[in-house]
């Protein structure tokens, strides 16, 4: 598993995810790990198992670990997994 998600491939993953999807990470953050005052969030590092973010609530910054639904395969896994997360937030926001 460590090779699918080298540091290298963690950071890549989280400068596109904070520099091109920083409104799908703060998603992530309300949808998934219930910080729903976030104001803006970055995603800090990915792994096979969930994703490390930093989240500002209040003028704070507080730490969140979101678990996926499965363990990733690999770095397109990750991709694909991020991208259903989305949907699934912005479905369950929408009610």
């Amino acid at each position: 598993m460590s090779e699918q998600f080298s540091p290298e491939i963690s950071s890549r993953i989280c400068t596109h995810m904070n520099e091109d999807h920083a409104e799908a990470v703060l998603l992530y953050a309300k949808a998934f790990a219930s910080v729903t005052e976030a104001t803006a969030a970055q995603m800090l590092s990915i792994d096979a198992q969930g994703m490390d973010l930093s989240a500002q609530v209040n003028g704070e910054t507080t730490p969140v670990r979101i678990q996926f639904d499965h363990v990733l395969a690999d770095a397109e896994d990750a991709h694909q997994t991020l991208i259903a997360m989305v949907r699934q937030a912005r479905v369950t926001g929408d009610r």
